[in-house]
């Protein structure tokens, strides 16, 4: 796999998984949790060695860790730490199979996953919700789904973009002008043209596609799609461009956004938190400073209380001022 360095969780040495087991069970025997002890542990070693941990606690004293987590803890912060457990390989899988289950599909988590993951990480998706939950995540997908929201998501699903490998800047101007007259030129929306050269070309064509479009039409494409489409397929679409843009200041904006105003989006939190915390949360970090005038550190620290706020600042990692 990757490997990722724009992480702010790495592994923590020197690591003693029974040594931590041992701390982390005492931290929950008997009356009371010392939540400290618990949320100083997770956040502080990566994800493979939460893995050993959680292996020499069954070892050690025949309790599954995770159980014992949801018995002591409670709320966001119980969230927070029980996501930190689970499989980095599974966590998306995860996430998508609770998004569409049941009642009501959960379009933004969709989005996000699917608009940001590369390639290889979504046929990884795929393969792992097969194995782990015996159904194609397609299938699911598509039944939950419908209209040119579906469509794009199937397209994202097959994981063909095309490679980097130099631009053609003929092709360029020729999607540049297709977008041109499938949106801002046309009575009503072709949102398969689209949907096909977003989903589909390659992330060095298509920044080159979006600066051609600029020059010929005077609009940046996000306004376009703003302009010409609605509801789901607006938000995936946003998502595609702002991706193919820069997947940290996609992610800076999600977090931000989840914290703005009234109430926090603590599912999105968490999820995009735990997610990027190995991979690029430093360059989310520089971009969110970037673009919204505060630190990541700072929003939490304001937006958040308790436990649940000194674990997300453990993982943010620092400020940026």
């Amino acid at each position: 796999l990757l490997q990722y360095t724009r992480g702010t969780v790495t592994a923590f040495a020197p690591f003693d998984a029974r040594a931590d087991a041992e701390a982390l069970r005492k931290a929950m025997k008997g009356l009371g949790t010392d939540e400290e002890t618990v949320l100083n542990i997770l956040t502080t070693r990566n994800n493979a060695q939460r893995q050993e941990i959680a292996s020499a606690f069954k070892t050690l004293f025949g309790r599954d860790l995770v159980d014992d987590l949801k018995s002591e803890l409670t709320g966001k912060f119980e969230t927070l730490m029980v996501s930190l457990m689970r499989p980095a390989y599974i966590f998306d899988a995860h996430a998508l199979k609770h998004a569409i289950k049941g009642a009501g599909t959960n379009e933004k988590v969709l989005t996000e996953i699917l608009a940001s993951r590369t390639p290889a990480e979504v046929q990884n998706i795929k393969q792992v919700y097969l194995q782990e939950y015996e159904a194609n995540l397609e299938d699911k997908i598509t039944g939950e789904t419908s209209g040119h929201f579906q469509r794009l998501l199937v397209v994202l699903l097959q994981a063909n973009r095309d490679p980097d490998v130099g631009v053609d800047e003929a092709l360029v101007e020729q999607d540049a002008q297709v977008l041109f007259r499938a949106g801002e030129l046309k009575w009503g929306t072709d949102e398969e043209k689209f949907i096909t050269i977003l989903g589909t070309r390659s992330v060095s064509h298509l920044r080159r596609v979006f600066d051609k479009y600029m020059t010929i039409s005077g609009f940046q494409i996000e306004e376009t799609i703003d302009r010409e489409t609605s509801g789901d397929l607006e938000k995936l679409l946003l998502a595609v461009v702002k991706c193919i843009r820069s997947v940290p200041a996609y992610f800076a904006e999600t977090l931000y956004y989840s914290m703005k105003g009234a109430g926090t989006d603590d599912d999105t939190l968490i999820r995009v938190m735990v997610s990027r915390s190995e991979i690029d949360l430093l360059d989310i970090r520089q971009e969110f400073r970037k673009n919204f005038a505060k630190s990541l550190y700072q929003m939490i620290q304001k937006d958040t209380s308790g436990d649940y706020r000194k674990a997300l600042l453990l993982l943010c990692g620092g400020d940026d001022d």
